[in-house]
């Protein structure tokens, strides 16, 4: 791991034993730990030195887990990042780097309070001076001494919200660096699912891997929402059936909210489908689904419903779609009620929450072309409502429609629709074979690459009918490949194949490419391809 890092111009201090590594944290950035050395005593060693350090401090510890789990007193280290062995040099490399740039604000931090320390010892003197030489000044030195206590009570609390927003990066910054190879390893397991099923005529294995088809397809959602609480996502606003989705969330929202919180739903069967990104909308409810069980300690109920309602106020004027999620629990108070919206206003006691699951609710609600209303009475539990654009009326899909396109384009594969020469590239092996093996299941000739370069050089050998090409690789991205290729052949159709769509892909590149987003079954897959090569 030394060497690793050295790599990449870290100073690394290597330490042999426990004693030696305690004696060398003085001056350290960041302290990297295998769980195995570390024992209960060794736990409250370290938890006595964090304890010893100035308020400023929150110093962070990666410790990299075995097979026996994390050590026991492992969490009153505080700042705290726990790696899975075996670990990849990358993955590594991320944690240190969030681990350092959460130190480096810590030392900002340490600089700025020390700052205003001066300000305030010098401002003290100068109170201290006018008031035995100007009498007549004391009212204007009082005014100016309520300002600074004002100054160090807000010092207080940015230093706090300061502590709170270092821990949230960096598990955020761990978070979208490992869903890209969490994508990959789902994206392995559907296929191969998917291509067992086809190949299989007995009942019981089609169940079972029916059953683990469900679990990949959690597994995903729950990877979405993690990428989307790790970063902002671009907004893919689609033409959304807002009943489906909430039906579609009950067993997710029961396993998150647990057995003291019952869930009703009351979903207005004639509403329309509405303008949303799918994924950003489930996140918002999910949000508002905790926010609701917490203020429940004691258990309670939450009402999903929907309702079409008349815009008014601050939208335009027209229809939307509005879900309103109520809880039963204690409420928010008349003062707090104007400032939830807000940016880390929380009313949550101080490491319970974030202050930003609210706002990004409203900020999911506007970017779609509605907003987010509050109500909330002490005592008597909140409704928040969620408004959403109606989609246009020549896009509201019959589903007859839908159903006759499905099986369209299910009798033009079976007659033959297949066909085509595909060049996939993908630098991980066991997910380019995978996705070779579907296309070839589906009737395409493939060849694949295991690089950008590789893969250049075989399509200037052969142009293919439809390039597939994953967005992270070392050496020459996705994105690379494709301006490459749009240089010398415009017209080719492109399927851009990632776990890790996020502000790293250009908008443009959004807008102009076809974006398969792992996991995807082979479906997904088959669907996607005979759009491509519609393209062409």
């Amino acid at each position: 791991m030394s060497a690793v890092l050295a790599e990449y111009g870290d100073r690394v201090r290597e330490c042999a034993d426990f004693d030696t590594f305690l004696g060398s944290l003085e001056g350290a950035a960041c302290g990297l730990v295998a769980a195995q050395s570390l024992g209960t005593r060794e736990c409250d060693r370290l938890a006595a030195w964090v304890r010893a350090q100035p308020s400023w401090s929150d110093f962070p510890f990666i410790v990299l887990n075995g097979a026996s789990g994390p050590p026991t007193g492992v969490e009153a280290l505080g700042n705290v990042a726990l790696l899975e062995r075996p670990l990849r040099g990358e993955v590594l490399r991320r944690a240190i780097e969030a681990a350092l740039r959460a130190r480096l604000r810590q030392y900002q931090a340490r600089a700025q309070l020390a700052r205003q320390g001066e300000i305030e010892e010098a401002l003290h003197v100068l109170n201290d001076t006018l008031e035995s030489r100007i009498s007549a000044r004391t009212h204007d030195l009082a005014r100016a001494n309520d300002r600074l206590m004002k100054e160090v009570r807000a010092r207080e609390r940015t230093q706090s919200a300061l502590v709170q927003s270092q821990k949230m990066e960096s598990i955020g910054q761990l978070t979208g660096g490992l869903a890209h190879d969490f994508n990959n390893l789902l994206n392995i397991i559907m296929g191969s699912i998917e291509l067992i099923d086809r190949a299989t005529d007995d009942e019981r294995i089609r169940r079972l891997a029916g059953n683990a088809r469900q679990a990949v397809s959690r597994g995903a959602r729950l990877t979405s929402q993690l990428l989307a609480f790790a970063r902002s996502q671009t907004m893919d606003l689609r033409v959304t059936d807002v009943n489906g989705l909430l039906s579609g969330m009950r067993d997710l929202l029961g396993l998150s909210l647990g057995p003291t919180v019952t869930i009703v739903t009351h979903l207005d069967p004639s509403i329309p489908k509405a303008i949303a990104d799918a994924n950003q909308l489930e996140l918002a409810v999910l949000n508002l689904g905790i926010n609701a069980r917490d203020a429940m300690p004691a258990g309670g109920t939450v009402t999903l419903a929907t309702s079409l309602r008349r815009g008014d106020a601050d939208l335009p004027e027209g229809d939307y779609v509005v879900i309103a999620v109520t809880d039963t629990g204690r409420g928010i108070a008349p003062a707090a009620l104007s400032k939830v919206f807000d940016p880390f206003f929380t009313t949550k006691p101080v490491g319970k929450g974030t202050g930003l699951g609210l706002s990004q609710v409203y900020g999911i609600a506007r970017q779609s072309g509605g907003t987010a209303r509050i109500e909330s009475e002490l005592g008597k539990g909140t409704v928040v409502e969620l408004w959403l654009s109606v989609a246009p009326r020549d896009e509201q899909a019959d589903p007859a429609v839908e159903a006759a396109a499905a099986a369209s384009e299910a009798v033009e594969e079976a007659s033959g629709g297949a066909v085509g020469d595909i060049l996939v590239i993908d630098d991980d092996p066991i997910v380019r074979n995978l996705i070779v093996e579907c296309l070839q299941t589906l009737g395409y000739q493939v060849r694949q690459a295991a690089d950008g370069e590789s893969g250049l050089r075989l399509l200037e050998e052969r142009p293919p009918d439809l390039l597939m090409v994953d967005f992270i690789m070392p050496g020459m991205n996705g994105a690379e490949v494709i301006e490459r290729v749009r240089a010398e052949r415009p017209e080719l159709p492109i399927i851009l194949a990632t776990g890790y769509v996020d502000a790293q892909v250009s908008d443009e590149l959004l807008q102009r490419e076809l974006i398969l987003q792992k996991p995807f079954d082979i479906d997904d897959l088959a669907a996607m391809v005979r759009q491509a090569l519609r393209r062409a």
